[in-house]
């Protein structure tokens, strides 16, 4: 008997529209690999949630989410509640990889290497650069590259677009070259880096046709490329990550010893056909179809 899945997808975040593509592409994969498949665009109303869920009755959510309240341990929470299993990372591993302070520290604390940072106040850089120029500021808890930007010399600050709360991290910039590796399982598939002529793959790097390109495998050397392996099934691994993750990397080449530096894990990356993930995953053999039905296989939940 197949398993019907509900695919959970939009929701309210600034990544929405990321978030629908993602669920309409992971519902026909999953349509095509033989599974009942319900689909709903969540609502910031959790009696809809949950009228949803019992409606569509389902054996497996697919949580095709993005951003706060779906990506961060929030609908996680719910799903453990109601005892139903869901594709990718639990609670605790969701609410701290989405939450980048926290998921440095531990990662650090792995021996990875990561970016010095800072956490301060807005007034603080109002006030002064708090790290010497260039630096990076992100918010604290978005993904997608949402709200990141690099403060070069002579740039201004972006508060006048800035709708991320009080507080900001700035992170020493780390030049090189965007790699990116996936983990599924106990496995990482591959290293892919991506090229951008925008110089910064931001949010419309990633989402504009166009915006950047991917180069599969990464062109690295043996032993890097293994070693961009190895820290993204680290990284994954720190922050008690399942399923299938994405581990962002900077390969710093501009000087004389080569070296990473790891940005963050992504626990619920993008998944469409041309998304990173299911690009690595199809080098490595794996069509879509069968990356999807492998998540609705492995899904889990913490009840």
């Amino acid at each position: 008997m197949k398993k019907r899945v509900t695919v959970l997808m939009g929701g309210w975040s600034a990544e929405r529209e990321v978030s629908l593509n993602s669920g309409k592409a992971a519902a026909r994969a999953l349509e095509e690999a033989g599974y009942e498949v319900s689909v709903v665009d969540l609502q910031r109303d959790l009696k809809s949630l949950l009228a949803a869920i019992e409606q569509t009755r389902p054996d497996v959510v697919f949580n095709a989410l993005h951003g706060r309240w779906g990506e961060d341990g929030c609908v996680q929470g719910v799903l453990d509640i109601l005892g139903i299993p869901f594709t990718h990372s639990g609670l605790l591993a969701s609410a701290v990889a989405m939450d980048k302070p926290t998921a440095k520290r531990l990662m650090a604390a792995a021996g990875l290497p990561v970016a010095e940072d800072r956490v301060v106040h807005r007034r603080e850089v109002l006030n002064g650069d708090p790290l010497p120029r260039p630096y990076v500021m992100k918010p604290l808890n978005e993904g997608s590259s949402v709200g990141v930007y690099i403060i070069r010399e002579n740039a201004p600050l972006p508060f006048n677009e800035w709708p991320f709360g009080e507080f900001v991290m700035v992170e020493t910039f780390v030049p090189g070259r965007e790699i990116t590796v996936a983990v599924m399982g106990d496995k990482a598939l591959g290293a892919l880096e991506i090229t951008s002529d925008r110089g910064f793959y931001d949010y419309e790097a990633k989402y504009a046709p166009g915006g950047s390109r991917h180069l599969m495998p990464a062109p690295l050397p043996e032993k890097d490329y293994a070693e961009a392996l190895r820290l993204g099934l680290e990284a994954h691994r720190a922050l008690g990550c399942r399923g299938v993750s994405r581990t962002d990397l900077r390969y710093d080449d501009t000087g004389d010893e080569p070296r990473f530096v790891v940005l963050e894990v992504n626990t619920q990356p993008g998944m469409t056909s041309t998304s990173l993930v299911p690009d690595i995953a199809a080098h490595a053999g794996i069509s879509f179809p069968q990356l999807v039905a492998w998540m609705v296989e492995q899904a889990t939940c913490d009840a």
